[in-house]
This record gives structure tokens, sequence and C-alpha cells, in this order.
């Protein structure tokens, strides 16, 4: 990156198909998307990436901002000489994806904004996540987590999947993910968000108390000609519900 900060990516060779470049949560790594890699495969030349403070990307000490954050998904691009992508975020990587919307639209075939939101308006709750994970560390912060990202019934009945990303959050560099939460915290997108012209899909959960389903529907009301689906998931939408996740996105970018 421009700043020295290294970001580790994953990309399928040239395959003459267009190219997907997926974007993860906060608190997860590249293999977030697991379950999506072998459907899309089909279509797409897959790339994806750890986001700047997790997995095996840099984590640079410091606060982080959403533009610094939408400028690091476009140095992948730049580096795989990639003019035109498909995208695909969720959580954290809608809000890239929102970023690279309204500040880069040209770089941008479609894209799908999953479980995500143009503003989270509580910085309380994301100094106490600042604070906690770099004086305690992640695990002090994993049950919280888990009990946001999988409703009751997919904790109870899909023990090893909750244990795989339980552990992608506990490799979380605490100051990595303390700088994403203060891209967060100060992230407002509410205005430029109305600039996007890219055809976007919203994705939202009925059971999500990260980024409820009201969030979602702000973002379909502020981006014109966007479609919105609802999924009976919490936040990782497309590890609860992978079938119809997969189904609804692939049919998106099938247009």
């Amino acid at each position: 990156m421009d700043d020295g900060a290294r970001i580790y990516a994953e990309a399928a060779l040239d395959n003459g198909r267009p190219c997907l470049l997926f974007s993860n949560s906060l608190g997860t790594s590249l293999h977030m998307w697991d379950a999506q890699m072998a459907p899309f495969a089909d279509r797409f030349r897959v790339i994806r990436y750890d986001s700047r403070g997790h997995g095996q990307s840099d984590a640079p000490v410091g606060l982080y901002t959403m533009d610094r954050l939408g400028r690091d998904a476009l140095a992948i691009l730049d580096a795989l000489n990639i003019e035109r992508t498909f995208y695909c975020g969720l959580s954290k990587g809608g809000m890239v994806g929102q970023w690279l919307g309204s500040h880069a639209p040209a770089r941008v075939e479609r894209m799908a904004l999953c479980n995500t939101s143009a503003h989270i308006p509580l910085p309380d709750l994301w100094n106490m996540r600042i604070e906690v994970a770099t004086t305690k560390g992640m695990s002090a912060l994993l049950q919280g987590i888990v009990e946001r990202w999988f409703s009751e019934e997919f904790r109870k009945e899909h023990r090893a999947e909750v244990a795989r990303i339980s552990e992608m959050v506990l490799a979380t560099p605490g100051h990595g993910y303390a700088g994403c939460c203060a891209a967060i915290r100060d992230m407002d997108q509410r205005e430029t968000t109305k600039t996007i012209t890219v055809p976007t899909l919203v994705v939202a959960g009925s059971k999500d108390p990260a980024t409820p389903p009201d969030h979602g529907r702000l973002i379909h009301e502020l981006i014109k000609g966007s479609e919105f689906v609802l999924l009976d998931a919490a936040h990782l939408s497309n590890i609860e519900q992978t079938e119809e996740f997969n189904r609804a996105v692939l049919g998106f970018f099938a247009h």
C-alpha cells in the first residue's frame, strides 16, 4: 500500500471470466467466504483479501479510516491490473463497498452490500470495543461477537462452524480490530451513498442485531434502483443461510 502496509490477497488465475472481489467483515479473515468459493468460482475469477488489521495482512498501530480501507481495496485491483470488478462485501466489507461505489464507480460492475450500514451512530460502543481490544484482547469480546453474528438456533446446531469463526476472531490482532472499529465509528456515508449509480443488491438479515434490517433498507432507499433481499439470518448471513445467500447474489450478478 502507499503507506507501506502489506495487504494479503488470494486471486484465482486469470481465466477470462469477470473478476469478483470479496471483502471481509470486522474480526474475520478472507476465510469467512469459504462457502462462497466453489459456486462463485464457476462464473468469476475470484479475489478475496484480508482487510488491513486482519488475517495475514499488516495491522499498523493507530486508527484507520474508511477512506484508507477503500484505497486498500483499490490498490489490490491496481496490483492485479483489474480495471473493473464485481464486488461483494459484508458488514465492514459492505461499508468499503459503499466507499468504492461513491468514490470509484468506474471500477465496479455490480456490487452486493451485505449486512451492513451507512452509519452506526454509537461512538461510545466503538470506543468501548477499542479499549477492550487493546487492553484485554479479543477473547474479552468473543462471546458478545458470536451472539450478534449468529442466531441462537444456528449456534446450537452448527457448533463447528461457530468455532471456526471464533478462531478467526481470536486470531485478529487487537490493535488491528481497534483500528477498523475507529473507521466504522467515524463513518457516515449517508450522503455519499446517495450518489451511487453502480447496480447494487442490498442483503440484510432478519435476526441481525449488529446491522439490523432497517440499516439495509436505508441503503436500499439511498441507492436508486437498488434491489433488497431479507434473509432468515443474523449478521453473517453468508454462513448462516449459505444457499439462499449464494442464490441471491449470483442471481443479481447474472443480470
